[in-house]
């Protein structure tokens, strides 16, 4: 399940060194802070949850933290390992937009066939809509999640075919100046 060390071994290290956008000195800061907050040495989708929770009070996010744990396992195992932790988190808050919009991809692909059909997405948008609670005052046109969908689907959906491809999604995402904004800006 995972390994229950205080320390992360030179082999680990530099593996992490080499596949991250961390140095050494973060990454064993990480490192300590996820050893103290899961001593066992893996996050649990339950744990997951909470930590989600905690940064959206006003609405629930336990479907979109599904998502993003299913995402951040990347080896299935249904626990988040350090490793996993840090390099999905090195994507998302320090990888270029390209890297951003494939782990994106990623998180809205739920079957990994390659695609994203409009059913995966309004999965997606429904569970941040459910999750930011009443925050959002969205247009007329976005006020649910099909038509949300339905407006992101006109956009980016160039063959006309029903489904994404990673091109057209990352394509179309480059041409949508709130969704360049939001990956790109930095978060603190």
């Amino acid at each position: 399940m995972g390994k229950q060390q205080s320390k992360l071994d030179a082999t680990d290290l530099k593996e992490l060194l080499d596949c991250t956008y961390f140095d050494k000195k973060e990454l064993l800061n990480w490192y300590r802070d996820f050893m103290r907050d899961c001593p066992n040495g893996v996050l649990k989708r339950e744990e997951f949850h909470t930590i989600y929770q905690q940064f959206f009070p006003n609405g629930d996010p336990t479907k979109f933290a599904s998502f993003v744990f299913n995402v951040f396992d990347a080896n299935k195992d249904g626990y988040i390992s350090f490793k996993e932790f840090i390099c999905a988190l090195s994507i998302t808050s320090r990888g270029s937009l390209d890297e951003k919009l494939d782990w994106a991809f990623s998180l809205y692909d739920l079957d990994n066939d390659g695609y994203i059909t409009k059913e995966e997405m309004v999965s997606i948008v429904d569970a941040i809509y459910s999750m930011v609670g009443n925050l959002l005052d969205l247009p007329k046109d976005e006020d649910t999640p099909e038509k949300r969908v339905e407006k992101i689907f006109s956009q980016m959906d160039t063959n006309n075919d029903g489904k994404l491809t990673k091109d057209e999604f990352r394509d179309g995402s480059k041409c949508d100046p709130w969704i360049v904004e939001a990956l790109t800006t930095p978060h603190r």
